[in-house]
């Protein structure tokens, strides 16, 4: 029975290759049975944290600690498992095959068949490797990965490349097997996946945490709301009435504004008692928008 509480710590984790800074005093707790999506741009540093909690590189300075133990001892106790973003198949041998000899190499393996069936594989699972398509590979990929039956699970990139049918259809058997209480942290630059499952988001830019929160409160935070309308006025009565409210933006055109702003129900009630606009329309901002406010504001 497992003790620790964190399922992953690190403190000021820093790593450079030459004169490139990629993770910089990463400092990142991650409680056991949480699902956490490490969220950037393809240099963001995601890869690198991945390699680091996996013992596959080491920090430069700083500290990691990984279901309790070193990353290196947490993999020899079976406790971690990862699906890499790169990585061969064997192509001549079927997928239940492939699985059957990952599971030889643990003494308390699940049975290939119930890896296949937590993957979503079952279906495919005689089929020769070189023969599945990108989707099914990831698959077969993420039973591999589920076979040592491990406390945590990383996924790096788990979806890239695939259509979008069979993303669907991965974190669909995601989904199912996080229910069970495992934790999972899976790095991605698709903002609908972290949106969508992550019970928590990391945003990373330039090796750095720019963002932690839940999908709703990042949103809340990073962006405010946007308020769209029609001018029935002309646009500099329109301003001037604006300039008593703190806005983040303002993009006034010759019919019609878009704004962002955080308290866009009081700018609304405003403008319609003056009758400077009409038409309006609220929206909380996409996961994208908060992104880009949380980068520049490092910038």
């Amino acid at each position: 029975m497992a003790t620790y509480e964190y399922a992953l710590r690190t403190e000021a984790l820093s790593k450079s290759f030459k004169q490139v800074r990629a993770v910089h005093n990463l400092s990142l707790s991650i409680k056991r049975g949480e699902v956490v999506a490490l969220l950037g741009p393809n240099g963001a540093g995601k890869t690198t944290t991945i390699d680091m909690i996996l013992g596959l590189g080491s920090p430069d300075a700083g500290s990691i600690e990984v279901c309790g133990m070193t990353p290196r001892r947490a993999i020899e106790h079976g406790k971690v498992s990862a699906m890499m973003q790169t990585g061969g198949l064997l192509p001549n041998i079927t997928v239940r095959e492939t699985v059957k000899l990952i599971a030889s190499f643990y003494p308390n393996a699940l049975s290939p068949q119930e890896a296949l069936e937590r993957a979503g594989a079952t279906n495919f699972a005689d089929r020769m490797v070189k023969k599945c398509s990108g989707g099914q590979q990831q698959k077969l990929r993420f039973a591999m990965a589920l076979i040592n039956n491990p406390e945590l699970i990383i996924l790096d990139e788990p979806t890239a490349g695939v259509d979008v049918e069979a993303r669907r259809d991965f974190w669909a058997a995601m989904r199912a097997d996080a229910s069970q209480g495992r934790t999972i942290i899976f790095a991605t630059h698709y903002l609908e996946e972290a949106d969508d499952f992550a019970d928590r988001i990391v945003m990373m830019n330039r090796g750095e945490i720019v963002a932690d929160g839940t999908p709703r409160e990042l949103r809340a935070a990073g962006s405010g709301r946007t308020l769209c309308a029609t001018l029935t006025a002309q646009p500099s009565d329109v301003e001037d009435a604006l300039h008593a409210f703190p806005l983040t933006s303002l993009d006034m055109r010759a019919n019609d504004f878009t704004l962002v702003a955080e308290d866009t129900d009081e700018i609304a009630a405003s403008l319609i008692s003056r009758g400077l606009a009409r038409d309006l329309t609220i929206a909380t901002r996409s996961l994208d928008d908060a992104f880009v406010a949380f980068a520049q504001q490092e910038n």
